[in-house]
């Protein structure tokens, strides 16, 4: 996750003019004697001497000139280059920069900006008591300095004096009370535009009357290029932080600070650039705070804590009281469960600020960044009661209890947020998606088999928790995406229930929520914050999942019932543990969970996992968690899912499922996981070696008999990137070749020599290499076949690809119409019911799906698909009320197949077929009722001793009367027809 606040002390924000002082000594020091022999120069802005034209006699002039002439030789000792110093400071020479500072403040420089940079030195360095000398001292001579004052304010904070930094925040808000902005220096307004951002003023305001006046004239300056930046990423803002970062390198300055602010903006974008970012950052000035920040926060991400630890001593040795220090140390004592240690950290963090809100927002933020959504929600609480007012504690704290599930307070505070910071994207973009999610349905997983409501029940309604099941499963759907497959998604999650709470032994006691998106975006809002996150099928966040639907997915979607099974089995896991488990077990448990549930989800072995296992790609399990943060690529990210249920399936092979069931239960207790493993498995090391011979057979035993080794070639990467002509040469001296016989392959199917590729093809299904990977072996040999019609061959391959694929929707809709032509209605049946675990919204599959019960007489299994396509905007409507009439009446729901018969009537009144259903329907408890007042009749009059031989018979007459009457509708049942037989008028 991007952390949408930076913590950056002001120590670091640069108040400066954009232009130094010139370089040439005569002429810095002909302004130097100006300004001090001035003594009409005018206070104004900031303390800046204003220089006015003072006519002095010809005589002094000349003893003025003559006196510089004999002074030029020791100006480079009396006077220090401002900009060099500065370069200092921020390349991280703080030691020289604070000395050079010191000097020249010693020395009575009359530039208020030496004593802003030696307090910025003392801040950066934790020498607070200094800093507050320093400033006492320059803001007695420079009263009138907004920069100065601004930079007091962190000054009185890192003192404790909360009344010194209030009085500061009022002198500041009384000066720009004056109107003399009208008048500021860039700097000034630079200033000015940083202390509104922090006092929640509208950032357009900020942008229009700060950065953008000063960038009006000065369309290149660097300070307000880099607070524009500042401010949009404040703001979530990060497109607009990259373009800024942009036009800011574009005067090809080296500056960390740069560097630092487009690696925060390209993280959810671009990860591979936003860490080269960082990288460079980081060489220009090895000690910016914010970038070390930046840099632990990944290290914590990736389960990396002794490189976060190193990177935090590093910001110690610079400032050893470094708040930012000490609240990443909180956080490394929270996960591994010394909490005793954790709460001895913060009070460090505190303790020259005790009501500092950013120690407890950053603490909170990468505990959430961890899953750690309630103790996240507990620091941002503690947070705000140091500032009510902290938007970015309120802001996460709002997404940490929409995370939770707590649904009520989350979009209220969203809603505060989005109300008192209108440029606020995050916030902007989660209200907007409300008011689409307000027009969801939310059903019960309990009744998955219910006909779909027009309308919610208010029982059912999130934020209503008094009248929940424990453990109910609440899904928000789309209006109409419910009513074409929410059935199928209740019954998924209530089997994915039952079983994974039996198999991990857990009770689930709080509601689990599904919000399932029909547009990509609103997903990604949901989930992120931002839109993107292309890639991602579903996320869970304990007991609330967000996930895409199949229609934002293009024509080729994931198989969806896999993915919520994937999901809730991380609802299980992340409970069970208390959100205490690394992301690879995580992970690993859920991919394993899908192969168990069905062989074609999940992944499987393919040629290149295999090289990746058998080269520099595989990771080690105790690096494993870092291999989903910033892949190479999206086969790095699949391969990393891949080699997680690898190792979890070799826990449960070699230890057994209890063990593992063991190790999460003691993850929950908060013991690390080295610790966890070690104590109900085996030392991470010896898991690390055996589970590296385990994955290497695995590898090794595919495609047994092929070599793997990639055609050499200075110039090409990728063997399937090359000269057809030469591949098929290096073919023929390497037949054995999987990689050569692939490109082969592939090269006749562009020729269309189908019968040369299928010859490469069969070539790899005998050598046991068969995957089935979108465009892989079974697929295209399956196409091969079809274009030689050979049919027998294509299906018997379909059948071979079906078992090992979840999601190759194109080939299951060609298999489908296969087997219509060949009536072969229970395979069409069983391939629909496939087909729509992938694509509940295929009208050709559900219309298949409802042809084949009704060839094989089981009309009551196509209830749900002709409810998806009374969904999905019908021609023939009457038609459609007809079918789920006889489908409810096969079923036994003859009042609802009653319904949707006077429905079709309505709307085609002659249609006969039913006219006659309805009157079948009606006969029985015609019948019925005549039978019943003859039985009681017979049953009041008579004694079974008293009956007569004749009697016996008469009743037997009877009884057979009313057999045949009750056998009626299924005469009428034999005149049933098809919908596209109907009559509309």
């Amino acid at each position: 996750m991007v952390p949408t606040a930076v913590f950056r002390p002001s120590a670091y924000r640069d108040v400066l003019p954009c232009r130094p002082a010139p370089s040439c000594q005569s002429d810095r020091s002909r302004r130097h004697l100006t300004q001090v022999s001035s003594t009409q120069a005018d206070q104004t802005d900031g303390g800046q001497p204003k220089r006015r034209c003072v006519i002095t006699p010809v005589w002094l002039r000349g003893a003025t000139f003559a006196w510089l002439v004999l002074l030029l030789p020791c100006l480079p000792g009396l006077a220090a280059n401002y900009s060099e110093a500065e370069a200092l400071f921020l390349s991280g020479k703080m030691d020289e920069a604070e000395e050079i500072a010191k000097a020249e403040v010693d020395r009575g420089i009359w530039n208020r900006r030496w004593s802003e940079l030696l307090i910025r030195c003392q801040l950066a360095t934790g020498q607070y008591e200094p800093a507050l000398e320093t400033y006492d001292a320059a803001i007695g001579r420079y009263p009138t300095s907004l920069p100065l004052r601004v930079l007091g304010m962190d000054v009185a904070h890192f003192n404790d004096l909360p009344d010194r930094a209030a009085s500061e925040a009022a002198m500041i808000q009384r000066y720009l009370q004056t109107g003399q902005l009208k008048y500021a220096t860039s700097d000034t307004l630079i200033a000015a535009g940083r202390f509104f951002s922090e006092n929640g003023i509208d950032a357009r305001i900020i942008l229009k009357n700060f950065y953008d006046r000063v960038l009006e004239t000065d369309p290149t300056n660097l300070e307000a290029l880099i607070a524009t930046a500042e401010l949009a990423i404040s703001k979530g803002d990060f497109a607009v932080a990259a373009e800024t970062v942009a036009k800011a390198q574009q005067r090809e300055l080296e500056d960390a600070r740069l560097d630092y602010l487009r690696a925060v903006a390209l993280q959810s974008s671009d990860p591979q650039q936003a860490q080269v970012a960082l990288v460079q950052s980081l060489r220009l000035n090895p000690v910016y705070e914010p970038a070390l920040i930046l840099k632990a926060e990944k290290e914590i991400d990736r389960e990396d804590y002794a490189g976060a630890e190193a990177t935090i001593e590093r910001m110690l040795e610079t400032n050893p009281k470094s708040p930012a220090a000490f609240a990443l140390k909180a956080v490394l004592a929270h996960l591994d469960g010394d909490y005793d240690e954790e709460k001895a950290f913060r009070e460090q963090a505190l303790q020259w600020w005790p009501t500092n809100p950013e120690v407890d927002h950053l603490i909170g933020r990468k505990l959430s960044d961890k899953y750690r959504f309630a103790e996240g929600a507990h620091y941002q609480r503690l947070a705000l009661t140091f500032d009510p007012s902290h938007i970015p504690a309120t802001f996460q704290l709002a997404q940490d209890l929409l995370r939770l599930g707590d649904d009520d307070v989350g979009w209220k505070l969203a809603e505060q947020v989005n109300t008192e910071d209108p440029y606020n994207v995050v916030a902007y973009n989660l209200m907007t998606l409300k008011d689409r999610i307000d027009g969801f349905e939310t059903i019960r997983a309990s009744e998955a088999k219910g006909t779909p409501r027009d309308v919610d029940d208010p029982a059912a309604e999130l934020g209503f928790e008094e009248h929940r099941e424990p453990g109910e499963i609440l899904i928000r759907m789309d209006r109409r995406e419910r009513k074409v497959y929410g059935n199928a998604v209740a019954e998924l999650l209530s089997e994915a229930k039952q079983v994974l709470c039996e198999k991990y032994q857990l009770e689930l006691t709080r509601p689990v929520i599904v919000e399932i998106f029909p547009k990509q975006s609103d997903f990604a809002i949901r989930t992120f914050g931002l839109p993107g996150g292309e890639g991602f099928l579903g996320v869970c966040f304990g007991r609330v999942i967000t996930a895409n639907s199949p229609a934002s997915q293009g024509p080729r979607p994931s198989n969806w019932k896999s993915v919520l099974w994937h999901e809730f089995c991380h609802v299980i896991t992340l409970t069970k543990t208390k959100n205490r488990m690394p992301r690879w077990l995580s992970e690993g448990i859920s991919v394993y969970e899908e192969l168990e549930r069905d062989p074609r989800w999940g992944q499987s072995m393919t040629a290149r996992y295999r090289e990746m296992i058998l080269g520099d790609d595989f990771t080690p399990v105790s690096q494993l968690s870092g291999a989903f943060l910033n892949p190479p690529s999206p086969t790095h990210l699949q391969f990393a899912y891949y080699e997680s249920s690898l190792v979890v399936r070799y826990l449960v092979d070699e230890y057994g499922a209890e063990s593992l069931n063991a190790t999460l239960e003691s993850l929950a207790d908060g013991i690390p996981i080295n610790e966890a493993l070690a104590k109900n498995i085996a030392p991470m090391e010896r898991i690390e070696t055996g589970f590296a011979e385990y994955a290497r057979k695995l590898a090794t035993d595919f495609g047994n008999g092929l070599e793997f080794t990639r055609r050499p070639s200075p110039e090409e990467t990728e063997i399937e990137d090359a000269d057809p002509a030469e591949i098929l040469k290096w073919a023929g001296e390497n037949p054995d070749n999987y990689w050569a016989r692939m490109t082969s392959a592939r090269a006749a199917l562009a020729r269309k020599q189908y019968a040369d590729a299928a010859e490469h093809l069969e070539f790899l299904v005998e050598k046991n290499a068969a995957t089935g990977e979108s465009e892989g072996v079974l697929e295209s040999l399956a196409v091969c076949y079809r274009e030689l019609g050979k049919v027998e061959k294509e299906r018997e391959v379909l059948k071979q690809l079906f078992s090992v694929s979840s999601d190759a929707l194109p080939s299951l809709q060609r298999f489908i119409e296969m087997e219509k032509s060949q009536n072969d209605w229970s395979s069409v049946l069983e391939s629909a019911v496939h087909a729509l675990e992938i694509q509940p919204f295929a009208l050709d599959v559900h219309q298949s799906l409802v042809a084949a019960c009704r060839e094989l007489d089981q009309s009551e299994k196509a209830i749900d698909s002709l409810r998806a396509l009374q969904a999905m905007d019908p021609v023939d409507v009457a038609g459609l009320d007809f079918q789920m009439a006889q489908s409810l009446a096969a079923a036994g729901e003859i009042d609802a197949a009653t319904e949707h018969l006077i429905d079709a009537l309505l709307i085609a009144p002659r249609y006969r077929d039913a006219h006659h259903l309805l009157l079948a329907l009606q006969e029985p408890p015609q019948a019925e009722e005549q039978a019943q007042p003859q039985e009681a009749t017979a049953a009041d009059e008579k004694t079974a001793d008293e009956k007569s031989a004749d009697e016996k018979s008469d009743a037997t007459e009877q009884d057979a009367t009313d057999s045949s009457n009750a056998s009626e509708p299924g005469e009428s049942d034999q005149s049933e027809n098809p919908a596209a037989e109907s009559v509309v008028e």
